[in-house]
């Protein structure tokens, strides 16, 4: 299967038939599962097999097909599959750290992946220091021997600035450090944070995986070895492991994932194209712009796709901004993303609120910064849609 080229790997990778040979990956909704020995029994709990399975917080072929399935795509040893985005980016961090330790992580992070960050981490002892993601002196100025991690999002949530994983990674490894990379921006289409140094890489399962707004999923991806002697123990024991139904919704999307997200980024990047320079507009962000600050590193690290997000800073803040999305027809207000339906979102008010009016200046969330995800509509729609939007916004 390592040998098959992507669309075939997204459609059979990791399948597992019962006896029935079904087309569809089956759906096995068991919480356990039955020995035909107390002694078989036993065994298992002393070491399972590939295809032998103990309870459903610690595995189920369901949910061992996805892993498999994104696993290949990514070019991960192993993976495990979470209820969420945000149980993989706790279970990543937690399961590896105690208290006395240090991580470095970028400073423009989702809400909530600061929140763990910031308050769970340091409330167990973990020492964390932030910096500037894009700056690669920053990152070595942070980390010192000992430093046990370094976190990021390869594209940050939602100015999109794009962070140099082979860069980091070759600072956090000189002093044995693990690199740890939510790459949910970046999408497992277009990035290759393994194969460019990163020891773990998380997604939200949610957006572009699901990609149709059905189903919370995460999964956490690696060697076989942190996977299963660290990740695993970890999670089976907290509770925070994926339902089969939603693995099987999960294998579902990735069938189609290439196609979507492609599409997808093509109809951002017309998008970011028609909007720059328009009067409503303080700036467009999207990385596939020229003139995005990281766009030489988005050609080399993303084969030069931008993804499927822009952030509009609308002229006259927050009230112009709430004109706009209260005017928008086709894309619909909500807070996900990497949706088949063009979502737009109000950052400081939604997903970052909880941040200080300070620490949003600092990232750049601006009052009227608006985080757009392009959909699977008709871009020449989309285009027109938000056209209009933003001559409303002006008042």
């Amino acid at each position: 299967m390592s040998d098959w080229n992507t669309r075939t790997k997204l459609v059979h990778g990791g399948t597992r038939r019962s006896q029935y040979n079904e087309v569809s990956e089956a759906i096995f909704l068991t919480q356990g599962f039955v020995y035909d020995t107390a002694e078989q029994a036993e065994a298992r709990f002393i070491e399972a097999g590939p295809d032998e399975f103990i309870y459903a917080r610690y595995g189920n072929p369901t949910v061992a097909m996805f892993e498999e399935r994104i696993a290949l795509l990514e070019g991960a040893e192993d993976a495990f599959a979470t209820a969420s985005g945000m149980a993989a980016v706790n279970g990543a961090l937690c399961s590896m750290l105690k208290a006395g330790d240090h991580v470095v992580s970028a400073r423009a992070l989702f809400g909530s992946c600061l929140y763990i960050l910031e308050e769970i981490l340091t409330r167990f002892g973990v020492e964390v220091t932030f910096v500037d993601g894009t700056d690669l002196d920053a990152w070595r100025a942070a980390v010192r021997p000992g430093t046990k991690a370094v976190f990021f999002e390869s594209m940050s949530n939602p100015t999109l600035e794009v962070i140099d994983v082979a860069g980091v990674a070759g600072i956090a490894h000189s002093v044995g450090a693990r690199v740890v990379v939510d790459n949910v921006f970046s999408t497992p289409v277009f990035s290759n944070a393994i194969a460019q140094g990163a020891d773990a890489v998380i997604y939200s399962a949610t957006k572009h995986i699901d990609g149709q707004g059905r189903t919370l999923g995460g999964v956490i991806l690696g060697t076989k070895e942190f996977i299963r002697k660290t990740v695993e123990p970890y999670m089976k024991h907290t509770g925070g492991s994926m339902s089969p139904f939603n693995a099987w919704v999960m294998l579902k999307g990735l069938e189609t994932i290439d196609l979507r997200v492609r599409a997808q980024a093509a109809s951002a990047l017309a998008l970011a194209e028609a909007l720059q320079g328009h009067a409503a507009l303080e700036r467009v962000i999207y990385p596939g712009l020229k003139d995005h600050a990281q766009n030489a590193l988005v050609q080399r690290q993303l084969g030069g796709k931008g993804g499927t997000v822009l952030s509009l800073d609308i002229r006259g803040g927050q009230a112009a901004a709430f004109r706009f999305l209260n005017t928008l027809k086709v894309a619909v207000i909500s807070n996900n993303l990497g949706d088949a339906k063009s979502i737009a979102t109000h950052p400081a008010t939604t997903t970052h609120q909880r941040l200080s009016d300070d620490m949003k200046d600092e990232l750049g969330i601006t009052p009227g910064l608006v985080r757009f995800s392009v959909g699977l509509e008709d871009a020449e729609d989309l285009i027109a849609d938000v056209q209009q939007a933003l001559a409303a916004s002006q008042g």
